[in-house]
């Protein structure tokens, strides 16, 4: 998969690079490369998020820490 975002980013500098402007050069790197591609990475990266997520909240709960979402404040 890092192929493939490597790839991207090539096709995308080069876009920038025959920009006549480097204000056009910027924003096509930007829109063109750098935005989706942190969409695509974030979105791949959900499952793995989720199931850090879930592994967190088994490991409070085994090691019988109290939940500290559930809480009440000292008086």
């Amino acid at each position: 998969m890092h192929i493939v975002a490597i790839a991207w980013l090539f096709v995308t500098v080069l876009m920038a690079a025959s920009e006549t402007s480097l204000t056009a050069a910027m924003l096509t790197l930007f829109f063109y490369g750098i935005a989706p591609l942190g969409l695509f990475w974030w979105l791949v990266g959900t499952p793995a998020r989720r199931a850090r997520r879930r592994r967190s909240v088994a490991v409070g709960e085994l090691s019988g820490e109290p939940d500290q979402q559930h809480a009440e404040p000292d008086q």
